[in-house]
Parts: C-alpha cells; structure tokens; sequence
C-alpha cells in the first residue's frame, strides 16, 4: 500500500527541501535513471543524490545540475491555494453540509 507522504499532486509546488527531493526523485526514476547514473552525469557522487532526494543540505549548484540533467527548471510561484484549486482538492466538502 502506498504510504500517504507519497500521494502529493504534482501540479502542487513543493514547499519544503523533503518535497522538492521526492520530486526530483520521481523524475529521475520517471527517466529511468539510477542515482549513480544520475550522479555521474552531473560530476558528483550518488551519495550526493542520495542526500538531494532525501531533502538534506546540498549545494546549489548540485541542485541545478541535477535539474538540468533531468530537463527540468525551478519556477518561483505562490504557493497559496486560490478558492477554485480548493474546490478540485475537496469537492465532496460542499456537499456535506454543517
């Protein structure tokens, strides 16, 4: 069964450093790629990446060459969730009633 931490929307911004690595985790896995292989491609160790997925403290650098490596970008964006977004997450609780 998969674990609750795993079920996040991706269309979500990632709010925190464990968000951000479960993502690029995903893509890299998404790409078939394996850390090492990962890791190699960007001129570091897969224990590196190791410490990237698991949202520990890593460079910059190291953060947008694995990103570029996976063909992705960073975009900066409210992460506020507007009324519309709200209703697609919860749409039974109108429903339900008081």
């Amino acid at each position: 069964m998969s674990n609750m931490k795993d079920i996040k929307d991706p269309m979500l911004p990632a709010l925190n450093a464990q968000e951000l690595g479960h993502a690029l985790r995903a893509e890299r896995k998404t790409r078939g790629l394996s850390q090492a292989a990962l890791a190699q491609t960007i001129g570091r160790k897969r224990q590196t990446i190791v410490a990237l997925e698991a949202g520990r403290n890593v460079s910059l650098y190291t953060l947008f060459a694995a990103l570029a490596a996976l063909g992705k970008g960073l975009l900066i964006q409210d992460a506020r969730l507007d009324p519309a977004r709200l209703q697609e997450l919860f749409p039974d609780d109108e429903d339900q009633g008081t």
